[in-house]
């Protein structure tokens, strides 16, 4: 049968992954079993798994995603866990897929501070650091996008609280906020925020693409200080130069 395993990245991998393979699976009543099933529906996205099994398996991935998507009719299980299915075609597929009416709505009712949409001046920084903090944009990035902002409160979700970068925003800006959440309430209370200033990797990626109603920031692109796939050209978002000063 078609699996996919936790093994293989982060909860943000993991739900680009299978949301990837849920868009076929729903076409093709594939059945899966996926990985973080659970935790994933806490966020109201709930992963399409349907009855058809088969003898066979077909390796999935960037390259034949398209191929295997549109064909008229799926015949063998998928192992999609050698891929990230993090290209900018892809990602924009499920971003388009995630408003669908009856997929936002679920999201929104699941969310609990669904209070706050439109109803805040907040701007949240996801700020990823530790094992890649090196090729984090800087903190030149994170302040060039605040002030162009008129906000309220800063609120920051970060895996390194201690880091220089927060440190030097929080001095700069009192009205600051550490998230001490749980990873799936993290990805809730960021996502109601007015203004979304995001880092590269997926779990940024997956803030912005539940974020319905806010104004998403995201930094350019530099070879040399990324490494994850294109999730972040999303037509209504804003990409923010890093150049050094």
């Amino acid at each position: 049968m078609t699996t996919t395993t936790a093994k293989n990245g982060r909860l943000g991998n993991q739900i680009i992954r299978n949301l990837a393979v849920s868009l076929i699976a729903e076409k093709n009543d594939l059945f899966v079993h996926y990985s973080s099933y659970d935790l994933i529906n806490q966020l109201g996205i709930e992963l399409y798994s349907g009855k058809q099994r088969y003898s066979t398996t077909l390796v999935l991935n960037s390259n034949n995603y398209f191929s295997v998507y549109e064909a008229d009719s799926l015949q063998y299980n998928l192992n999609p866990n050698g891929d990230w299915f993090q290209t900018k075609e892809i990602t924009n597929a499920l971003y388009t897929y995630l408003r669908r009416d009856k997929i936002q709505n679920s999201i929104l009712f699941k969310n609990p501070f669904r209070d706050r949409y439109k109803n805040n001046n907040d701007v949240c920084i996801h700020i990823r650091l530790t094992d890649v903090a090196h090729l984090n944009p800087g903190i030149n990035y994170y302040l060039d996008s605040l002030s162009n902002l008129l906000f309220d409160k800063i609120y920051i979700a970060t895996d390194d609280p201690n880091h220089p970068i927060i440190i030097a925003i929080q001095n700069k800006y009192r009205e600051t906020t550490l998230i001490e959440y749980g990873i799936i309430q993290t990805i809730q209370f960021a996502s109601t925020c007015k203004y979304i200033i995001l880092s590269h990797g997926s779990f940024s990626a997956v803030i912005g693409y539940l974020s319905f109603f806010s104004d998403v920031y995201y930094p350019e692109y530099d070879d040399k200080k990324r490494w994850c796939g294109d999730m972040f050209s999303i037509g209504e978002w804003n990409k923010i130069p890093t150049a050094e000063k």
